[in-house]
């Protein structure tokens, strides 16, 4: 399970688990094919310099929200029960009910950085999601309200200001350099423990997680926990590379693996927010899948690089650039797209109205192609997402089909299903690899198609599903609201 660093309130503290690394260089003793690294490129950062270095301009942030408002129950309306087990039963449901509203206010706590020295503040977006008050608290105890210049959902990050001047800056790095192996250092507030610094190495660089197509994650082992959100993750220069945000846990704390944003990516935000208060994205119009060992031999690739385009919208930017379905884009505006998760986020941060190069193979040969980059429209934008989070609310995960895939199958459109969760309505009808052909009689050409069919779907009786299964049709029936 994959857990946000979401702020909360502190009630428990954490020991952080302490790493011991040692390195060897061994000479070869005639014939030296490429110089050797020296002890210096690998030996451990002077980490007391770095913290002292950089706690000055790390600062906690508290928030205060107003309680959700939740019914009340009114014991003096409760119903009459019958004597015995049953009647037992249900009387002391009723009393287990809330008796009254709890007005206590929800208190949270995260962390961030100073990125000016008249006080503006780079964190999370759900450090301070719904807060009534944020309160950000310098190292030297100072406390200042402050206020959301805007922030990005999308990207998780949120660009606070004070009423402050002269203020220390965190000196600003660049992600794009970043290596897997470097040392790195973390400071935050975790579990309300002030200015805490951890250290670790960069496990994991373009890392991408479901549900966050526009954030290439750099992935550490740098122990982070709830508080740290929003924090620094700091080179061994002492420059921020990154935003620490989310982690990899089953018990609610650290387990090895932790998520933070690029400051590439960050700083891309706050600068549109700077300029005009809000987030602009660029659009392509394509859906893509990621490019398998079996994909790539199919279309004579000797490696897995690139993004498939499984479907070209009509009336869009790459349908007028005259991309096709099974299209492989293996370069955007020059830059290798290795993976497919690459290719929203290039795209995404690219300038609207401005060409956009393009290398594609296509029938085994390359070829470079010209695209102009149209503003994302976000009413578009929720509503694909939002057919996603709808599907996979049901317990369904589906992806849709290359022109290849729809060949190899025979069928002119179809939808695949890649995962169904035991407590899903389709559990016991669907199983991963089955192909969706119609849903209620509708015919699946995309997700949104197959979101509608789903939200028009009687829940009265069950409905017929027509779909492939190890290459033969069938028809099943399945009820909803099970």
């Amino acid at each position: 399970m994959r857990t946000s660093l979401l702020a909360q309130s502190v009630r428990t503290a954490a020991k952080a688990p302490t790493r011991l690394l040692a390195a060897a260089l061994i000479a070869a003793p005639l014939l030296t094919l490429a110089p050797l690294p020296s002890f210096a490129d690998t030996v451990m950062p002077d980490y007391v310099q770095l913290v002292k270095q950089s706690s000055p301009w790390v600062v906690n942030i508290s928030t205060i929200s107003k309680p959700k408002q939740t019914a009340q129950f009114d014991s003096s309306n409760m119903p009459t029960f019958p004597p015995g087990p049953t009647g037992d039963m249900f009387r002391h449901f009723f009393q287990q009910m809330p008796q009254q509203q709890n007005n206590e206010p929800i208190r949270s706590l995260g962390s961030g950085f100073i990125l000016s020295p008249d006080g503006y503040i780079l964190t999370n977006a759900h450090v301070v999601a719904d807060a009534d008050k944020i309160t950000v608290r310098l190292p030297d105890q100072q406390e200042y309200p402050a206020k959301v210049i805007g922030k990005d959902k999308r990207t998780d990050i949120a660009l606070l200001k004070i009423d402050a001047k002269n203020l220390p800056v965190a000196p600003i790095g660049d992600s794009d350099k970043v290596q897997v192996g470097e040392w790195v250092l973390a400071i935050g507030e975790p579990f309300g423990l002030d200015h805490t610094a951890t250290h670790g190495i960069v496990s994991a660089i373009g890392r991408d997680l479901p549900d966050e197509s526009y954030v290439p994650f750099i992935q550490t082992d740098a122990p982070v926990n709830p508080g740290n959100s929003g924090g620094p993750l700091i080179d061994a220069n002492g420059k921020v590379i990154g935003i620490n945000s989310q982690i990899y846990t089953k018990s609610g704390g650290y387990m090895g693996i932790s998520f933070a944003i690029p400051i590439n990516v960050a700083m891309n935000v706050v600068d549109q927010i700077k300029a005009t208060g809000h987030v602009t994205r660029g659009y392509l119009g394509v859906l893509i899948q990621p490019v398998t060992d079996e994909l790539a031999k199919s279309f004579g690739l000797n490696n897995t690089r690139g993004a498939l385009v499984a479907q070209v919208q009509p009336n869009t930017p790459a349908a007028k650039a005259g991309l096709k379905s099974g299209d492989i884009i293996t370069k955007f505006n020059g830059k290798e797209v290795k993976r497919s998760g690459e290719l929203p986020i290039l795209v995404g941060m690219s300038p609207i109205g401005k060409p956009a190069t393009l290398t594609v193979l296509r029938d085994g040969t390359e070829h470079e192609m010209t695209v102009t980059i149209e503003k994302l429209d976000k009413q578009a934008e929720e509503a694909s997402e939002g057919s996603r989070a709808a599907i996979e609310k049901m317990g369904l995960k589906v992806s849709a089909l290359s022109a290849d895939d729809l060949q190899q199958l025979g069928v002119k459109y179809g939808v695949k299903v890649d995962g169904v969760k035991s407590d899903s309505p389709f559990a016991s009808a669907l199983t991963a690899g089955d192909v969706l052909l119609e849903v209620n009689r509708v015919p699946m050409q995309n997700l949104d198609e197959l979101k509608k069919a789903l939200d028009s779907a009687p829940k009265d009786r069950p409905i017929a599903i027509r779909l492939l299964r190890d290459g033969q049709p069938l028809f099943l029936a399945i009820q909803l609201n099970n």
